[in-house]
């Protein structure tokens, strides 16, 4: 089939289109998720400042938090009034970091603490967030049953020393964890007459036909049969897990150990750098945004890259339904060596590090934490995660249905954008996430076989979100800023065939010379005493 031209912005244009057509909606024209309550309440604060970083799905239809239906309907329960406060998209980390050192916080700061210099533990020594376990225990029955009954939550949220710091974010459903793994284009492979690749040497063949016979059908040889990312690679692990290894820190057996010093790892860049040179990879992938990889897959040039459920087959399966009706997707295994084999694959852990922490200069904390709790409700967990009862779901048989406003967007917005005009279903927050969400969140039969596929990876190596004391997390945060600096330099190098693979061994002697051992050696002992929490 000829390749139709594609427009490189009709993605932003249809998010456009859908924010000039949500402006009009009604957010909270329906009956509320929570029972009635006084406008004013005295057990919640009257008003309160809330740091957090802004979302891609937020930020295509709305400018803050506070637009968002769930929230406006918290403020008619508590009457609390809330100034969301947003850093520029790109500029989280330095930001908070700047935030943290100035001491000029806001009430509530909601990050991924676990992945905070000196960690959470010396915040609160430090007196820039405060201890919760007696105020939870005391203000917020909620969040103190779910712990209660999931002591492996409670397991993760804690930190060494003991302390619960923050109201987590919960998802314990494998929809929600595992949600990033290998795809292609099924459409191609039918009209080639190729199998879906399950090892490495079957994934080869596979993309040299893409690149050799034509199968967008334009007459050119411009197919681009991988689209790599490296960035995605140390996510997901795709390819690089083939060889029982990550390119970040991994465990075997309790053993904490990094991939990229491992002679592995020279065996994945010597193949990486042949598929390089023989034009199976994007030669421009080094440099690609999202913008572009996005234009590069709508125009019907990628054969296949690794790409999330939602923000990838659902995305790209919705557009191209307009543009091109053959266009087909389909999830791949992680590839293995050998054929039967199992390679190290993505998965979330049900806690990813990600919460709301109440600042040490905040006034009435113990109204804070109740604000916060009413999320861990069962009223909570509805509006947290479908939003407005007989707006954007209803409740069949005590079963809440997302409505046609969100499956079928009057404005064509995306199911994504749509919902989360109204609810944090789609991403994380100060709530537990609701598998009935996910069930109906992935309606395409391709998202659900790519789920059910990319679970049946090797998990057990990848490390738990364990913290660190203030000592360790300042040393390791230290070692590794030029780690990752050089890691990133020196992976493409090779890739590219800048460096010579031949001099893996002085790239390795260098890693260990910045101190990577220390680094190994402090992640060991935070393990040995997650183990033992």
């Amino acid at each position: 089939m000829k390749r139709k031209p594609f427009v490189p912005l009709l993605l932003a244009s249809a998010l456009a289109a859908g924010a000039i057509g949500g402006c009009s909606e009604s957010s909270t024209g329906g009956k509320g998720t929570a029972e009635t309550a006084p406008a004013k309440h005295t057990n919640y604060p009257e008003a309160l400042t809330y740091w957090v970083p802004m979302t891609a799905g937020v930020a295509a239809t709305m400018k803050s938090f506070n637009e968002i239906a769930a929230y406006k309907e918290m403020e008619r329960i508590t009457g609390a009034k809330v100034d969301f406060r947003h850093p520029a998209i790109g500029q989280e980390k330095d930001q908070f970091n700047l935030m943290i050192a100035s001491g000029n916080l806001p009430d509530v700061i909601e990050y991924v603490w676990a992945s905070v210099p000196k960690g959470p533990d010396n915040a609160i020594k430090e007196k820039r967030i405060i201890r919760l376990n007696e105020l939870i225990e005391k203000h917020a029955p909620n969040l103190s049953k779910v712990l209660r009954e999931n002591p492996e939550f409670k397991k993760l949220a804690t930190t060494d020393e003991g302390n619960l710091y923050m109201f987590p974010y919960f998802a314990d459903v494998p929809d929600a964890l595992v949600y990033n793994g290998p795809a292609l284009r099924q459409d191609w492979l039918d009209k080639l007459g190729l199998q879906v690749p399950a090892t490495l040497q079957e994934w080869e063949s596979v993309l040299t036909a893409f690149r050799d016979n034509d199968p967008n059908g334009n007459g050119r040889k411009d197919e681009i049969p991988l689209l790599f990312d490296v960035r995605v690679m140390n996510f997901g692990h795709a390819f690089v897990g083939a060889y029982g290894i990550t390119s970040v820190f991994y465990q075997d057996a309790g053993t904490v150990k990094y991939g990229p010093i491992d002679p592995r790892f020279k065996d994945f860049l010597a193949m990486m750098n042949r598929w390089y040179k023989e034009g199976l990879i994007d030669k421009d992938y080094a440099t690609l945004d999202q913008k572009l990889k996005d234009a590069k897959m709508t125009e019907g040039l990628v054969g296949s890259m690794a790409m999330n459920t939602g923000y990838g087959i659902g995305t790209y399966t919705s557009i191209m339904s307009k543009t091109d009706p053959g266009f087909k997707l389909v999830a791949a295994p992680y590839p293995s060596l050998e054929p039967g084999g199992r390679s190290i694959g993505h998965k979330e852990s049900s806690f990813n590090g990600r919460g709301a922490a109440i600042s040490a200069t905040a006034e009435q904390p113990e109204k804070i934490v109740r604000w916060l709790d009413y999320a861990y409700s069962e009223a909570g967990r509805l509006l947290f995660n479908f939003g407005i009862e007989n707006v954007s779901y209803r409740l069949e048989n005590g079963y809440p249905k997302l409505t046609d406003r969100i499956t079928n967007h009057p404005d064509n917005l995306s199911m994504g954008l749509a919902i989360t005009r109204y609810s944090h279903g789609t991403f994380a927050g100060p709530f537990v996430y609701d598998k009935r969400f996910a069930e109906q969140y992935m309606p395409m039969p391709e998202q659900k076989h790519a789920v059910a596929v990319w679970t049946k990876a090797d998990h057990s190596k990848l490390l738990p979100p364990f913290t660190m004391n203030s000592g360790q997390s300042s040393k390791q945060t230290s070692i590794m800023n030029d780690v990752n600096a050089y890691f990133d330099e020196m992976v493409n190098k090779f890739i590219m065939g800048v460096e010579p693979i031949d001099n893996f061994d002085k790239f390795v002697a260098t890693i260990r010379k910045m101190g990577i051992d220390e680094v190994i050696r402090l992640k060991q002992d935070a393990l040995d005493r997650f183990v033992k929490r």
